[in-house]
């Protein structure tokens, strides 16, 4: 008894400590329907340290833990052994699958029903004989129906068989929906199975098979090497037995070198406005900060073993020192100058600060750049009978005579 009375005033020690934080009354009828458990080892001291619980899993690892546990699924190996075994031994055979050579192949209904309901429909069809259903797959080798009704009992099966009978496997898949044996066959036909001479019957198959992946594949292939498979017998066939599908192909095969062509096209203008950016970056940078060899006379040359960030600096550096110097003076000028004009006459209708710009002839006095290239075009077609853009040597003469800006020097 003096564990109970030492129990019981370490309970109501306990009792008062907790009534000073919360509001409790208890009333003495029930009170009276407490027992208190006899303790063999009672607590010495007046506090208890009860340890915190764990805490609960996110949620974010539920849903992990849920999402891995509901897609997770494991066959043994035993199962599908016993499920093979069933079928190859015929234990309590009730069907009989007559083939075109009209061998029998023992199977179960429920089996059968359960893995493909349209044989599960054929076979409630068919005629009972001695117990056993029999019902025939017409046009259909022993092997490729031997393979077939082995997989849908166990999904087992042997790479050789399936390579030889997969597109009679394919076309079982499809007529008994059996959507895991067509992509078995799908894949084995994308691993190696299709050539330049079969491309063509595979290509019909799959598209009165509903094997979209197959067919896309197929018409990839027949893309990628037309020349080729045009030529093949497989193709002249098709040709005769489905001209539709013929022109269909024709008409995709020039869709897709239209697209090619205007990709290339594309790629090339893309090259051509990324090297004007270079060229108009590299003459900004030469006309204002200068280079190695060139550049404004309050400017320090670096000299020609310093690098430069611009890929085209040294081309226009060549370009622009030729045209300073170019003593041609037949109409129309040379090929380099004119190219200099142009990159010229760009930069005058892309700058927005001509005022401040260090570029030559980007301000020139007595009208607009554009003005004065358009009165040299005229006097070349007057000249030369086309538009050309007419010579100019380029030298701090011509600059100061041409605008007020900063003249340039050459190394």
């Amino acid at each position: 008894m003096a564990s109970v009375e030492l129990y019981s005033a370490s309970l109501s020690s306990i009792g008062e400590t907790f009534c000073g934080y919360i509001d409790v009354q208890i009333d003495d009828d029930y009170s009276a329907d407490i027992s208190i458990l006899e303790s063999t080892a009672p607590c010495s001291s007046h506090r208890c340290y009860i340890p915190k619980p764990p805490p609960l899993p996110s949620k974010a690892y539920k849903n992990t833990r849920c999402l891995k546990f509901r897609n997770f699924t494991s066959v043994p190996r035993e199962t599908k052994h016993a499920w093979d075994r069933l079928f190859k031994e015929g234990h309590g055979a009730d069907v009989c699958i007559v083939t075109e050579d009209n061998s029998c192949i023992l199977s179960h209904y429920t089996v059968l029903s359960v893995a493909s309901p349209v044989l599960g429909t054929f076979l409630l069809q068919a005629k009972v004989k001695n117990g056993m259903k029999y019902i025939k797959i017409p046009r259909m080798p022993y092997g490729a129906v031997h393979a077939f009704v082995r997989f849908l009992y166990s999904s087992c099966y042997d790479e050789e068989t399936i390579k030889k009978f997969v597109l009679h496997l394919l076309v079982l898949s499809h007529c008994y929906s059996v959507p895991s044996l067509k992509r078995l066959c799908t894949s084995c036909l994308e691993d190696g199975s299709l050539t330049e001479e079969n491309v063509t019957d595979v290509l019909q198959l799959a598209m009165d098979c509903d094997a979209p992946r197959l067919t896309f594949f197929c018409i990839r292939m027949i893309l990628k090497d037309f020349k080729s498979i045009s030529a093949t017998e497989g193709w002249k066939v098709m040709r005769r037995a489905n001209p539709n599908l013929e022109q269909e192909l024709l008409e995709v095969v020039v869709e897709t070198d239209s697209r090619k062509e205007e990709r290339s096209r594309k790629m090339e203008e893309r090259k051509v406005y990324v090297q004007l950016y270079e060229a108009m970056e590299a003459l900004l940078h030469i006309c204002k900060d200068g280079c190695r060899t060139i550049g404004p006379r309050d400017q320090v040359l670096r000299g020609s073993q310093a690098t430069c960030g611009f890929p085209a600096c040294k081309g226009l550096e060549s370009l622009v020192r030729h045209f300073s110097n170019c003593k041609v003076r037949v109409p129309g000028g040379c090929v380099h100058c004119k190219r200099m004009w142009q990159l010229l006459e760009l930069h005058s209708r892309m700058c927005g600060q001509p005022d401040k710009c260090k570029v030559p002839l980007c301000r020139p006095t007595g009208g607009s750049l554009s003005s004065s290239f358009m009165s040299r075009r005229s006097t070349d077609d007057g000249a030369n009978g086309q538009s050309q853009f007419h010579h100019h040597s380029l030298n701090p003469g011509n600059c100061a005579q041409q605008e007020d800006q900063t003249d340039y020097k050459l190394k």
